[in-house]
Parts: structure tokens; sequence; C-alpha cells
């Protein structure tokens, strides 16, 4: 069973009041800054789902404590929670999209795999898209700081996919994925046909506002659909199993029905 604080719960809707909508409301005076608060706004009254990418990071050398300079490379498996995980196409190809922070060593290990391995046909990652069982997981992969290496541990299962790359038990769904082209910079838009902004730019002053983050894009094609096995539980989570994970409202939630008009 999961922690009563992780467990999530069906929430009926609400109904926006006009000053909810009023509130987000920008003009076209806006700033950069102002926009970017009230998007953000807006989107913790959006539910989100969750999803976790799962990949090789390059090879390390073998650990064993008798022969710490063995040459003999083994597998490090890394995974990083989405948020922005989207289906973006399904003709001619399937394709789905995710951003990821910058510096990180998923960011560092995918760009690695997609340079190494450039054939469409080869999956460079797993995006392992949760079910309402597994907002646990969810915390894990998205802290490094406390879980730096998160497959290391007993309550993360999985198994291989056919390329040797995880499918975590309990997902909703998996899919494996090859990425197309290298990942897209989101804090300079020169690869779009923009000219860059000098430091003197008003909107170059104001996209320095939003605390140094960066990010990039990763577009990727959808290889498989890949078969999950089953959680390793003890079966009173089963109505969650099959329900998507969701985050709204900075906490975690799941799906309800609502009633018909």
């Amino acid at each position: 069973m999961l922690p009563a604080r992780f467990v999530p719960t069906r929430r009926a809707p609400r109904r926006n009041t006009w000053k909810d909508v009023s509130r987000l409301y920008t003009s076209s005076d806006s700033s950069v800054e102002e926009t970017r608060q009230h998007l953000r706004e807006l989107l913790r009254e959006t539910a989100q789902s969750v999803a976790v990418v799962t990949s090789l990071l390059p090879t390390a050398e073998s650990n064993n404590p008798q022969h710490p300079h063995s040459p003999t490379p083994r597998p490090a498996y890394h995974g990083a929670t989405l948020s922005s995980f989207t289906s973006i196409a399904l003709d001619p190809l399937p394709l789905v999209a995710f951003s990821l922070r910058v510096p990180s060593r998923m960011a560092s290990a995918l760009r690695t795999r997609a340079d190494k391995y450039k054939a469409l046909t080869a999956a460079h990652l797993v995006i392992n898209v949760l079910s309402a069982i597994q907002p646990h997981l969810a915390e894990r992969f998205a802290r490094p700081d406390l879980y730096s290496r998160p497959f290391e541990d007993s309550e993360v299962h999985w198994t291989p996919s056919e390329d040797g790359l995880p499918i975590i038990s309990g997902a909703l769904g998996a899919l494996s994925c090859s990425l197309v082209g290298p990942p897209l910079p989101l804090t300079d838009l020169r690869w779009m046909g923009k000219k860059p902004m000098s430091d003197g730019n008003v909107e170059a002053q104001e996209l320095a506002g939003g605390g140094g983050l960066a990010s990039e894009l990763f577009i990727a094609r959808v290889l498989r659909i890949e078969r999950v096995p089953p959680p390793e539980s003890d079966g009173n989570d089963d109505g969650l199993r099959t329900l998507p994970l969701l985050y709204h409202r900075r906490q975690y939630a799941t799906v309800c029905d609502l009633e018909k008009p």
C-alpha cells in the first residue's frame, strides 16, 4: 500500500467563477514576467499527466571493490519524471515531445544516445505513463537530490524492453521511442530562424527573470507500445491501476466521471 499522503483522490469538478478567470487575464501590454506568472497559475488549475522517461546513462565502469579499475562495463539505468509529456502527431509517424531541465544526467544521456544511435528504428528511451497507484515513483524520479540512482532501490520494479531499457511495472502504459534529432534549446530561438536578442534588449532582460532555469525540447518517434508487467502489490489498488496519475494544484490526483447532463 502507498503511504497515506501519496494516495491520489478522485475530485469532484470545481466550477470556475468570474473572479477565477479574471485574475489570469493579461493584456497586450503585459510583460513577459506577468504572462509567465499568469500562465503558471493557469496551468496549475489544469491537470497534467505524469510520466517517467527511462534510459541508460553513458557506460560506467565496474564498481567491483576488488578490481576498481576493471574495464568491464555495466549498464547504469536512470529515469526522470516528466510533467510536459504530450503527443504531437499520429500521421505520418507517431511523435511525442517532452522537455527536460539542463544540465541534467538524463538530458545528457539522451543526447549521447541520439548521437550514437542515429537510426530511427533503435529505441533511445522508454516513456512510462504512470498509473494512479504510482505517485511515490513520480516523487522518486523527480528528486535527484534524494534519489541520485533511483533504480538501485527495491521500490522500483521493472523489466527490460527488447532494447534493454526499463519498463516500470504497474505503469498505465509504456512507449519505446527513438529521438528524431538532437534536443532543441528553449532559451535560444535561433533554431526557429529568430534573431538572437542583445543583452540590452528589453525582452532579453525579461527572459532573465525566469529564475535562470534552462530546458531542452526532445521530440521522439514512438516505435512500440510495450507490454507492461503488473505491479507487485496485494491487489487492493487494482481500481487505481487502470487510471492515470495526474498532477493538479501541486498534488497528485486522478480522474472522475462527470454526470451526464
